[in-house]
């Protein structure tokens, strides 16, 4: 199974020159980079690399320092753009001291869609339903969320971001901290995701369970873009779907130097 074919329209995501970080410390320095409707983008890179301040960036969270960032053709952060981009934070774990059912926490993704009455309608349910299907979360819909494995816990979160409807779904580190079974969970439904068009994005350390589905490689090292290309499968770990560090070599680069990939998380 391999990603769609990206369109060959206008970017879903423009990033011309930037720099981002926090306050007036830059992470990022210079990027820029073109994401087209279809495309699977994997984001790699060693802990400190600038990789999840990238995607920060792209959903507003971070401060651009220089250049522009647009998403679907809109600056980013700009009123209504941010209904359009999905985002799976980093974390394993849903859940409070509120019992929350699957099919709740999913509806809770909606609200950027809902009416002026802030109701949901009849199309806003068939989106919550759709988004746990293709998260195959069917049987559990009304389960409380805090029941369920750390990986079932992380479709729901999928299915959370996946109800708003987005063109683009950003997931950071979507397979860190779940076992190999629940990791291939989500690897099929992340193919779900590209059967039904979503531009995906996702910072990952462990592309073994996405490796049908990716379609294009970025390697950030020292907070700038050292590879963009395909996928290589000096990139893959070990089957064991477990975090590795991984030697990965830019086949257009006559000098052989290579990008170490740490199996940290929670980098800048």
């Amino acid at each position: 199974m391999t990603g769609t074919s990206p369109d060959a329209g206008p970017p879903v995501l423009d990033l011309r020159g930037v720099s981002v970080g926090y306050t007036d410390h830059a992470i990022v320095h210079d990027v820029s980079l073109q994401v087209h409707r279809g495309e699977v983008v994997a984001v790699l890179g060693a802990n400190g690399s600038g990789k999840t301040t990238l995607v920060r960036g792209m959903l507003g969270l971070a401060r651009v320092l220089a250049g522009q960032i647009e998403v679907l053709g809109s600056p980013v952060g700009a009123r209504g753009a941010g209904a359009r981009i999905g985002y799976v934070p980093q974390r394993h774990t849903v859940g409070g001291s509120i019992p929350s059912t699957v099919r709740e926490v999913v509806s809770s993704g909606r609200l950027p869609r809902l009416g002026w009455l802030g109701r949901m309608r009849a199309v806003d349910r068939a989106a919550v339903q759709s988004a746990i299907d293709a998260v195959d979360l069917t049987d559990l819909a009304d389960t409380d969320i805090a029941d369920l494995s750390g990986g079932q816990q992380r479709r729901g979160l999928i299915a959370r971001a996946l109800a708003s409807e987005p063109q683009v779904l950003i997931m950071d580190e979507p397979t860190a901290g779940v076992d190999q079974a629940s990791q291939h969970a989500l690897g099929r439904a992340v193919v779900r995701l590209v059967q039904l068009g979503v531009t995906l994005v996702i910072v990952t350390h462990e592309i073994g369970p996405l490796t049908g589905v990716v379609t294009r490689s970025i390697v950030m090292q020292d907070g700038r873009i050292a590879y963009d290309g395909p996928l290589s499968t000096s990139m893959l770990g070990p089957s064991d779907g477990h975090a590795h560090e991984h030697h990965v070599h830019d086949p257009a680069d006559p000098t052989g130097r290579a990008t170490w990939l740490s199996p940290t998380v929670g980098d800048r």
